[in-house]
């Protein structure tokens, strides 16, 4: 199995810009033969938004373009795909969401942020629902960013037991490290952490970058840079060291 996790900084609401851009990158990671390809929190919007009204234009369906486009990479090359978006529900409610795309170009799912940090609560709505998905490389849970730091999901996680966690984030630059972090809050599970950040700045909220592949045993075997757009990629065959 090859995993991939794609760290991208989209240029704040200009998501016909950044869409394509973001696709150039996961077609990248789809043709070197990646199986499960996970990309960043809001991939296509950016983050910092101060109102409903403020983002409403920058946000989709969990079935809109982002998604479609996605799924045609997904189907030609067999990669399933994981991505975060900014959701418009047909309701109307705002949601910080991520679609997951089979292997066969079907949206499968929507997962909507449980847990929100400060910046999501200025304009969406909090989702209810974890997910494991069955993929033919074992289960799949999606997480988005404050969920780590959720001690619900880290219990339903021990109790589950996911193969993989597409960890879709816009993760703070703290000046420091955070694959040592995201290895402290899952100690109880044995399963492949692809993390997918953004880096860089958003109004003035700075991103760390360093996206990271954690293995089963906590070794960081890929790692992105804190500043620049990457594809990485880990084939699990490969042996690690602990």
């Amino acid at each position: 199995m090859k995993l991939s996790a794609i760290q991208y900084k989209p240029p704040k609401g200009q998501t016909q810009v950044a869409r394509p851009e973001l696709l150039h990158l996961v077609e990248q990671s789809a043709k070197e033969g990646a199986d499960i390809i996970v990309c960043p929190e809001m991939a296509v919007s950016g983050y910092v938004f101060d109102s409903p009204e403020h983002i409403r234009p920058h946000t989709e369906r969990a079935d809109g373009p982002t998604a479609q486009a996605l799924a045609k990479i997904a189907k030609d090359y067999r990669s399933w795909i994981v991505c975060g978006i900014a959701e418009e529900a047909s309701d109307g409610r705002l949601y910080n969401s991520a679609v997951v795309i089979s292997s066969q170009g079907d949206l499968v799912a929507c997962y909507r942020k449980i847990l929100l940090y400060e910046l999501d609560e200025t304009w969406c709505t909090a989702g209810t629902e974890r997910m494991l998905l069955q993929t033919e490389f074992g289960s799949l849970a999606p997480a988005i960013c404050m969920d780590l730091n959720d001690n619900e999901l880290i219990y339903w996680m021990w109790r589950t037991k996911p193969d993989i966690l597409a960890f879709c984030t816009n993760w703070l630059n703290q000046d420091s490290p955070i694959d040592h972090y995201w290895k402290l809050r899952t100690p109880y599970w044995n399963g492949w952490f692809v993390g997918a950040n953004r880096w860089g700045v958003d109004l003035d909220t700075p991103f760390r970058g360093e996206s990271a592949i954690i293995s089963p045993q906590k070794v960081t075997v890929a790692q992105a840079g804190i500043e620049g757009d990457t594809v990485l990629l880990w084939d699990t065959e490969t042996s690690v060291t602990t």
